[in-house]
C-alpha cells in the first residue's frame, strides 16, 4: 500500500502551535491549493485542506510561516471520525505532514527572503562563494584518464 500527498499552496489561517498534555507540539492549518484550469470569464479555484503536523514540523511551521505565505507539504492522508457536541459522529480527512518546505517565494516583494521578525543571518552565511580555505582547483590539478576501460563502475 502507498499513502502520500505533495501539495503546494497558500496557509489560509493564523497559525497557532499548541502542545497535548504529554509536552508534544502539534499545528492544525489549512492550505489553499489553486486549481489547474480555469473556466473563462470566472475567478480561478481553490481547493481548501486541513493539514496536522507534529513535533519538530510543528514548530518548524509556526516559526518561518504565517497566514498568505506559500508552503510545499508531503505528508499522508488520514481519516478520522469524532463526535461532534450534539452527538453526531463526523469524518474528516486531514494530511499528516511529515515535512514542509520553502517555495521560493519572495515574500517582501524586494527580491530577499523575509524571516519574519528573526534576525536575517550575515551576508558571509548566505554568500555562494566558497570560503577561502577551499581551493577551485585547475586544469593542471587533473589527469586524463587512459582509455583501457578499466573502471570501477
Amino acid at each position: 500500500m502507498y499513502n502520500r500527498v505533495i501539495l503546494m499552496g497558500r496557509i489560509a489561517n493564523d497559525l497557532e502551535l499548541k502542545t497535548t498534555q504529554a509536552g508534544v507540539s502539534v499545528l492544525s492549518f489549512r492550505i489553499a491549493v489553486d486549481r489547474r484550469y480555469q473556466t473563462k470569464g470566472e475567478e480561478r479555484k481553490s481547493d481548501f485542506f486541513n493539514v496536522v503536523a507534529w513535533r519538530y514540523e510543528a514548530e518548524f511551521i509556526s516559526r518561518f510561516f504565517a497566514k498568505g505565505r506559500m508552503i510545499l507539504i508531503e505528508g499522508e492522508l488520514q481519516t478520522r471520525q469524532y463526535t461532534d457536541k450534539n452527538g453526531n459522529t463526523m469524518y474528516t480527512t486531514e494530511i499528516i505532514a511529515d515535512r514542509a518546505c520553502f517555495t521560493g517565494e519572495k515574500a517582501n516583494g524586494g527580491g530577499q527572503p523575509s524571516y519574519q521578525g528573526y534576525p536575517a543571518p550575515h551576508p558571509a552565511e548566505v554568500s555562494n562563494s566558497a570560503p577561502a580555505a577551499v581551493s577551485q582547483g585547475s586544469p593542471a590539478d587533473f589527469t586524463s584518464a587512459d582509455d583501457d576501460d578499466d573502471y570501477p563502475f
